[in-house]
Protein backbone atom coordinates (compact mmCIF):
# COMPACT_ATOMS: atom_id res chain seq x y z
CA UNK A 1 0.00 0.00 0.00
CA UNK A 2 1.86 3.40 -1.22
CA UNK A 3 1.98 6.60 1.06
CA UNK A 4 0.81 4.37 4.30
CA UNK A 5 2.70 5.54 7.12
CA UNK A 6 1.78 2.07 9.12
CA UNK A 7 4.71 -0.19 10.47
CA UNK A 8 4.08 -3.39 11.86
CA UNK A 9 4.75 -4.10 15.58
CA UNK A 10 7.63 -6.73 15.30
CA UNK A 11 6.89 -9.71 17.19
CA UNK A 12 7.63 -9.77 21.37
CA UNK A 13 8.81 -12.75 22.74
CA UNK A 14 9.01 -12.93 26.53
CA UNK A 15 11.36 -16.12 26.22
CA UNK A 16 14.17 -13.28 24.68
CA UNK A 17 14.20 -11.24 27.58
CA UNK A 18 13.85 -13.05 30.44
CA UNK A 19 17.21 -14.82 30.00
CA UNK A 20 19.72 -16.35 33.03
CA UNK A 21 21.05 -12.98 34.92
CA UNK A 22 18.02 -10.93 34.22
CA UNK A 23 16.94 -8.77 37.07
CA UNK A 24 13.62 -7.77 38.13
CA UNK A 25 12.14 -4.61 40.16
CA UNK A 26 8.76 -4.34 40.48
CA UNK A 27 6.17 -3.01 43.14
CA UNK A 28 2.85 -5.26 43.83
CA UNK A 29 -0.05 -4.24 45.77
CA UNK A 30 -3.26 -6.31 46.97
CA UNK A 31 -6.15 -7.07 49.92
CA UNK A 32 -5.95 -10.05 51.39
CA UNK A 33 -9.51 -11.56 52.71
CA UNK A 34 -9.77 -14.32 55.24
CA UNK A 35 -11.35 -17.77 54.42
CA UNK A 36 -12.11 -19.97 56.59
CA UNK A 37 -12.47 -22.56 53.76
CA UNK A 38 -9.44 -23.70 54.23
CA UNK A 39 -7.57 -24.80 58.19
CA UNK A 40 -8.80 -24.47 61.29
CA UNK A 41 -9.48 -20.83 60.99
CA UNK A 42 -12.54 -19.38 62.93
CA UNK A 43 -13.36 -16.09 61.65
CA UNK A 44 -13.16 -14.93 57.92
CA UNK A 45 -12.86 -11.19 59.46
CA UNK A 46 -9.71 -10.94 58.66
CA UNK A 47 -7.89 -7.90 55.89
CA UNK A 48 -4.97 -6.06 54.89
CA UNK A 49 -3.97 -4.01 52.12
CA UNK A 50 -0.57 -5.78 51.40
CA UNK A 51 2.72 -3.61 49.15
CA UNK A 52 5.08 -5.67 48.08
CA UNK A 53 8.28 -4.21 46.34
CA UNK A 54 10.29 -6.88 45.12
CA UNK A 55 13.20 -7.63 43.61
CA UNK A 56 14.60 -10.64 41.85
CA UNK A 57 17.64 -12.46 39.56
CA UNK A 58 16.61 -15.19 36.92
CA UNK A 59 18.48 -18.22 38.10
CA UNK A 60 18.31 -20.74 35.09
CA UNK A 61 18.25 -21.04 31.34
CA UNK A 62 15.10 -22.27 29.68
CA UNK A 63 13.77 -25.58 30.83
CA UNK A 64 11.46 -28.02 29.35
CA UNK A 65 9.88 -27.97 25.73
CA UNK A 66 6.50 -27.03 24.44
CA UNK A 67 3.80 -24.50 26.47
CA UNK A 68 5.44 -25.42 29.54
CA UNK A 69 9.06 -24.06 28.86
CA UNK A 70 10.58 -21.50 31.66
CA UNK A 71 12.87 -20.31 34.12
CA UNK A 72 13.15 -20.47 37.43
CA UNK A 73 13.40 -16.80 39.38
CA UNK A 74 14.64 -15.73 43.44
CA UNK A 75 12.62 -13.05 44.34
CA UNK A 76 13.30 -11.07 47.36
CA UNK A 77 10.06 -9.75 48.37
CA UNK A 78 9.46 -7.14 51.76
CA UNK A 79 6.21 -6.87 52.72
CA UNK A 80 4.36 -3.79 54.61
CA UNK A 81 0.21 -4.34 55.62
CA UNK A 82 -2.08 -2.35 56.64
CA UNK A 83 -4.57 -4.71 58.42
CA UNK A 84 -8.48 -3.25 58.52
CA UNK A 85 -10.28 -6.18 59.46
CA UNK A 86 -11.37 -6.99 62.91
CA UNK A 87 -9.41 -3.74 63.96
CA UNK A 88 -6.27 -1.62 62.27
CA UNK A 89 -2.99 -3.11 62.77
CA UNK A 90 0.04 -3.37 61.10
CA UNK A 91 2.59 -5.94 60.00
CA UNK A 92 6.07 -5.62 58.17
CA UNK A 93 8.76 -8.36 56.75
CA UNK A 94 9.85 -10.16 53.97
CA UNK A 95 9.77 -13.77 52.17
CA UNK A 96 12.23 -15.58 49.74
CA UNK A 97 9.71 -16.10 46.81
CA UNK A 98 10.74 -18.91 44.15
CA UNK A 99 8.87 -18.05 40.45
CA UNK A 100 8.46 -20.27 37.49
CA UNK A 101 8.07 -18.12 34.63
CA UNK A 102 5.70 -20.03 31.31
CA UNK A 103 8.21 -18.26 28.31
CA UNK A 104 5.96 -19.73 25.41
CA UNK A 105 3.20 -16.78 25.02
CA UNK A 106 4.57 -14.04 23.15
CA UNK A 107 4.09 -10.87 25.18
CA UNK A 108 1.80 -12.57 27.92
CA UNK A 109 3.82 -14.34 30.68
CA UNK A 110 2.01 -16.57 33.12
CA UNK A 111 3.99 -17.56 36.02
CA UNK A 112 3.45 -19.63 39.55
CA UNK A 113 4.95 -18.79 42.92
CA UNK A 114 5.87 -20.11 46.22
CA UNK A 115 7.17 -18.22 49.03
CA UNK A 116 7.85 -18.31 53.27
CA UNK A 117 9.13 -15.61 55.03
CA UNK A 118 8.27 -13.88 58.51
CA UNK A 119 6.51 -11.20 59.74
CA UNK A 120 6.02 -8.64 62.71
CA UNK A 121 2.75 -8.18 63.17
CA UNK A 122 0.53 -5.86 66.45
CA UNK A 123 -2.61 -7.81 65.17
CA UNK A 124 -1.73 -10.36 67.86
CA UNK A 125 -1.80 -11.11 70.59
CA UNK A 126 -5.49 -9.55 69.91
CA UNK A 127 -7.29 -12.08 67.93
CA UNK A 128 -8.38 -15.69 69.29
CA UNK A 129 -5.88 -17.58 66.08
CA UNK A 130 -2.49 -15.61 67.61
CA UNK A 131 -0.89 -15.39 70.51
CA UNK A 132 2.54 -14.15 69.44
CA UNK A 133 4.02 -10.98 67.61
CA UNK A 134 6.57 -12.73 65.19
CA UNK A 135 4.81 -15.02 62.43
CA UNK A 136 5.86 -17.19 59.59
CA UNK A 137 4.38 -16.88 56.01
CA UNK A 138 3.55 -19.45 53.36
CA UNK A 139 2.58 -18.13 50.42
CA UNK A 140 1.94 -19.64 47.01
CA UNK A 141 -0.07 -18.84 43.62
CA UNK A 142 -0.75 -17.88 40.03
CA UNK A 143 -0.24 -14.45 38.05
CA UNK A 144 0.97 -13.19 34.94
CA UNK A 145 2.90 -10.51 33.19
CA UNK A 146 1.63 -8.82 30.50
CA UNK A 147 4.65 -6.80 28.53
CA UNK A 148 3.80 -2.97 27.50
CA UNK A 149 7.19 -2.50 26.45
CA UNK A 150 9.89 -4.80 26.33
CA UNK A 151 11.19 -4.35 29.44
CA UNK A 152 7.95 -3.36 31.29
CA UNK A 153 5.30 -5.77 32.31
CA UNK A 154 1.97 -5.05 34.15
CA UNK A 155 1.93 -8.22 36.92
CA UNK A 156 -1.31 -9.67 38.18
CA UNK A 157 -1.83 -12.41 40.14
CA UNK A 158 -3.30 -13.92 43.34
CA UNK A 159 -1.67 -16.18 46.34
CA UNK A 160 -3.07 -18.28 48.88
CA UNK A 161 -1.48 -16.58 51.87
CA UNK A 162 -0.93 -18.47 55.33
CA UNK A 163 0.03 -16.70 58.57
CA UNK A 164 1.15 -18.73 61.58
CA UNK A 165 3.71 -18.72 64.20
CA UNK A 166 4.32 -22.38 63.88
CA UNK A 167 3.32 -23.52 67.10
CA UNK A 168 5.96 -21.03 68.95
CA UNK A 169 2.88 -19.54 71.12
CA UNK A 170 0.04 -20.84 73.63
CA UNK A 171 -2.61 -20.03 70.59
CA UNK A 172 -1.87 -21.20 66.56
CA UNK A 173 -4.62 -21.81 64.02
CA UNK A 174 -3.26 -19.41 61.70
CA UNK A 175 -4.80 -17.00 59.33
CA UNK A 176 -5.48 -18.27 55.77
CA UNK A 177 -5.98 -15.86 53.32
CA UNK A 178 -6.76 -14.72 49.60
CA UNK A 179 -4.59 -12.35 48.24
CA UNK A 180 -5.29 -10.90 44.72
CA UNK A 181 -2.66 -7.82 43.75
CA UNK A 182 -1.61 -5.88 40.89
CA UNK A 183 1.19 -3.89 39.75
CA UNK A 184 4.21 -3.28 37.45
CA UNK A 185 7.53 -4.21 37.20
CA UNK A 186 11.01 -3.37 35.00
CA UNK A 187 13.50 -6.40 34.05
CA UNK A 188 16.96 -5.18 33.08
CA UNK A 189 19.18 -6.84 30.74
CA UNK A 190 20.95 -9.92 31.56
CA UNK A 191 23.67 -8.85 33.77
CA UNK A 192 25.98 -11.94 34.18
Amino acid sequence: MSGSNATAEPFFDARDRMTRGTIEVGLVTGYAQATTAVGAGTSANRAAVFVLPRIGIVLTDPLGSEWYQGNVELLLEPVFARFTKPFAAEAAGGSFVLKYNFLSFGRWMPFWDAGAGMIWTNLAPRIPEQSTQFEFVLETGPGVHYFVTDRIPWTMGVRYHHISNADLGERNTGINGVLPYVGLSFFTPRVF
